[in-house]
């Protein structure tokens, strides 16, 4: 089921409209046919009026999108031979986040990312993409084996943030995060991280160490979310999350300005959940230039360049 943001709610009426001459009724029939091309001239105008030029906010709103493609939907478009794997063997299987080996064209990679889920009870059993240390656990199981075996890694990044509840707590959260961001330093292998809808906070960085980082155009990262911002600058004012987006610049656009993204992979006109054949295409192209310049790099030399990346964001120079 097609889900519309409030900014898209012109779009609603339109193509519901669409889908329901197509499916009851004879599309050949010169009455139908012309009140198609109708239709689809009006939905090509007011998509060029939605998504002209969208704010920042709109843009966060849209990595949130429902019927955006998740972790699992790109594994299953752009890899082949996906083994799972389950649990961290200390406690439990964390299914907020999906690990395991697959090849991308042809090559064998370890995957994982954060899978947020498609309907209310998926969302349930995935805990909406937040994970609890036994994840990030199970995450970095993967990658040292990964590590061992001289298989590059890839990482896809779609969490509001890390679970913020008591047992998380009790079982080391801060700790378990740490210590992946520790571990992502430490590959001798190739690690691309991508950033397919939201980016939250430590909960995202805790898979996010990577040679090259790619985002969705329409994807966010941030250290907090617009909504927690605005609630401690703003209180309740309505507009603050808006405003909160924009001070936080949180947008493909904005980190690829500040060197802090590698490439923006295109979008479909609209956000990916208007098609998400192209945007795997997209990203299928994208990936597979970045992984085939890194394989190139000696083994000796990914862990530095690593390094010096992160430690050369957030440099800045004052000027009297």
């Amino acid at each position: 089921m097609r889900h519309y943001l409030r900014f898209e709610e012109k779009l609603k009426p339109l193509e519901m409209r669409v889908a329901e001459i197509e499916r009851f009724y004879n599309v050949n029939e010169p009455h139908y046919a012309k009140e198609l091309e109708n239709l689809s001239k009006k939905i090509i105008k007011t998509e060029k009026e939605i998504y002209g030029d969208l704010s920042s906010w709109q843009r966060l709103q849209l990595s949130r999108h429902l019927n955006r493609p998740h972790t699992l939907d790109y594994i299953h478009a752009l890899f082949t031979d996906f083994t799972e794997l389950h649990g961290d063997r200390k406690f439990k299987d964390d299914p907020a986040i999906v690990a395991g080996f697959a090849r991308f064209e042809g090559i064998p990679v370890a995957v994982l990312g954060q899978q947020k889920g498609k309907d209310v009870r998926e969302m349930a059993f995935r805990n909406f993409g937040m994970a609890n240390p036994d994840g990030y656990r199970k995450g970095m199981r993967v990658m040292e084996m990964a590590s061992r075996w001289n298989k590059p890694i890839i990482t896809f990044i779609d969490t509001p943030g890390a679970y913020p509840g008591i047992g998380a707590e009790e079982r080391g959260q801060a700790e378990a995060i740490a210590s992946s961001i520790y571990l992502m330093f430490s590959l001798d292998v190739p690690v691309i991280s991508i950033v397919i809808g939201e980016g939250g906070s430590g909960g995202a960085l805790a898979i996010g160490v990577g040679n090259k980082i790619l985002m969705l155009e329409n994807a966010n990262y941030g250290v907090i979310s617009p909504e927690g911002c605005a609630a401690i600058l703003w209180r309740d004012d309505p507009k603050g999350p808006a405003l909160a987006a924009d001070a936080l610049k949180p947008t493909s656009y904005d980190l690829l300005k500040q060197k802090v993204v590698d490439e923006i992979i295109k979008e479909p006109f609209g956000g990916a959940h208007r098609n998400w054949e192209q945007t795997f295409i997209n990203t299928r192209t994208v990936l597979n230039t970045h992984l085939k310049e890194l394989m190139e790099v000696p083994q000796d030399q990914l862990k530095q360049r690593r390094y010096e990346k992160f430690r050369k964001m957030g440099v800045f120079e004052e000027k009297s």
